[in-house]
């Protein structure tokens, strides 16, 4: 018998870059939990496929292409998942880069690619919710951070400002929006087996060999995502209670901020990535 985790029937959430990786996971957990799902992104033929799939499980589910970067861009998003889905209950801030440079090699056009992208589009797409969340007398904001948001490295300073950026940006909404009944919390994957970090194996050399190295778990599997949206105090996305589970940060990282001892006396310098 399968055990339900939370009830999100009747509620619609939107999920930007939830098209693959931690997104898709994350949208999967709550169409199986009964919301109907809107994924956005920029890549119009990922998103279908992801829509089919999510449609599959038994809810309604439209694909989105938009820039989140862009403020038009966002207000026509929400306006079709309002005319198409009804309302809005749900919004997960996952749209994310990353430029792996260090910062005397960082260009500025680079540098606010990734804050656009990653930080920028977070508060663009939670602004645009809010006024809908508020007149439906509440809603759940779910911020996609990284181990990088407390984390230093030396190859990823945009990336690393951005998700410092989201937890901080977390709170501040939170506590804003406490009275309209609106939860913000955050999550902060690790070293998770996504496009993003398949990227990074090939173009920063032996990182991927380094992380695992000091990582108990090992590897993280973005389907381990699909309930984490849902815990009390994390995504938060129940709504059972008011007032409750509200900026929060959980860190998903199987073990990478204290491994054992046994792997600390295993594990070789990481030089670039302070844990």
């Amino acid at each position: 018998m399968k055990k339900e985790l939370f009830d999100l029937k009747g509620k619609v959430a939107i999920v930007t870059g939830g098209n693959g990786g931690i997104g898709l996971g994350m949208a999967r957990g709550m169409a199986d939990a009964g919301a109907d799902i809107a994924v956005v992104g920029r890549n119009e033929e990922k998103s279908k496929a992801a829509v089919t799939e999510l449609a599959s499980r038994g809810v309604r589910a439209i694909a989105v292409t938009a820039d989140v970067t862009s403020k038009q861009a966002v207000a026509g998003m929400v306006e079709r998942v309002t005319r198409e889905l009804g309302r809005i209950d749900i919004l997960v801030n996952n749209a994310g880069i990353n430029i792996r440079k260090p910062p005397h090699v960082l260009e500025l056009e680079e540098w606010g690619s990734v804050i656009d992208t990653n930080l920028t589009s977070a508060f663009l797409c939670s602004k645009a919710v809010h006024p809908l969340m508020k007149a439906a007398g509440g809603g759940k904001v779910i911020n996609i951070g990284s181990m990088m948001s407390i984390f230093g490295a030396s190859f990823a300073p945009a990336y690393a400002a951005s998700k410092g950026g989201i937890v901080q940006f977390t709170r501040a909404c939170a506590c804003a929006w406490a009275g309209d009944n609106i939860q913000a919390n955050a999550i902060l994957p690790g070293w998770i087996d996504t496009d993003l970090t398949k990227r990074a194996r090939v173009e920063v050399g032996g990182l991927h060999e380094r992380v695992l190295a000091r990582t108990p778990a090992a590897l993280g599997r973005h389907r381990r995502l699909r309930g984490d949206c849902g815990f009390p105090g994390v995504g938060g996305v129940r709504f059972r209670h008011r007032h409750r589970h509200s900026h929060r940060w959980r860190v998903f990282d199987h073990g990478l901020r204290g491994p054992c001892r046994r792997a600390q006396r295993k594990a070789p310098a990481m030089p670039g990535l302070r844990v």
